[in-house]
């Protein structure tokens, strides 16, 4: 009898494992995925003093060997399209993008819709009582949260002169950029009252387009709460209840990358 133990305990593990994943697999059923990536071309919209992506053709077609072959080589600048800003983009000695713990760039979300302040003022600033207004309405931003913050703006994209005040590329241009982003003083605030992963919108920057000190950054990054820009298919996202994944490309000590973003959706 004691030879069979060691091998029903080990029956009984791998049933209990078998219907752990099952309960999981029937669970992710429940729900669907959305793509909260915009794909890398040559439209994808950059800093202006940013490389562009380039995607260019190694080998198309019939091998001598008689059997068909694609292949490509890419090119691209880390900050640009659905990207991940690492937290070392802006604080030293914090996360670098093959840093950041694999159970921060997974996690629940909430969404808070701007979409009308940002419509009537392209360089809106998220605000604290934007904030306020929200919890009011949907209760405390959770623990451990991926914040999202739908601004509108991702209807513009790839429109570079709608999607960022202007079109135009070169140092000179980034004083002319103009899209919305997360006051200084709404950062100060989820770093003193809440505990969250990251902060996410569909805008070029957390911080709004005139800005120069780039202070969101700096107060969000120094505690290693990193950034998602560019984020597509917002209208898609309910404001509780979604699980999103941002997974970067994993650069070794990058500061940032792009990012396949995704989330999962409770409901058909």
């Amino acid at each position: 009898m004691k030879y069979l133990l060691p091998f029903i305990l080990l029956l009984i593990f791998s049933c209990n494992n078998h219907q752990k994943e099952s309960t999981f697999a029937n669970e992710v059923k429940k729900g669907h995925w959305v793509d909260l990536t915009y794909s890398f071309s040559d439209e994808t919209l950059y800093w202006p003093t940013a490389e562009k992506f380039r995607f260019d053709t190694a080998f198309v077609g019939e091998t001598p060997a008689g059997f068909y072959y694609e292949a490509y080589n890419f090119c691209a600048a880390e900050h640009g399209g659905t990207h991940l800003d690492a937290p070392v983009h802006f604080a030293k000695g914090k996360w670098a993008s093959d840093e950041i713990p694999m159970d921060r760039l997974c996690g629940e979300a909430v969404l808070i819709d701007v979409s009308d302040s940002c419509g009537k003022q392209p360089d809106y600033q998220i605000s604290v009582a934007d904030l306020e207004n929200w919890e009011k309405k949907n209760g405390q931003i959770p623990d451990d949260i991926i914040l999202i913050f739908k601004t509108g703006f991702g209807l513009h994209y790839p429109d570079a002169k709608k999607y960022l005040g202007t079109d135009e590329r070169g140092a000179a241009a980034v004083a002319k950029l103009h899209f919305p982003g997360i006051h200084p003083d709404a950062a100060k605030w989820l770093v003193a009252n809440r505990n969250i992963k990251a902060v996410g919108l569909d805008a070029a920057s957390v911080d709004f387009g005139q800005s120069v000190q780039f202070e969101t950054h700096r107060i969000l990054y120094e505690k290693n709460i990193y950034g998602l820009e560019n984020v597509a298919n917002l209208d898609s996202l309910p404001v509780k209840g979604a699980y999103i994944m941002a997974l970067p490309m994993k650069i070794k000590g990058g500061s940032g990358g792009p990012l396949r973003l995704a989330a999962w959706v409770p409901g058909k």
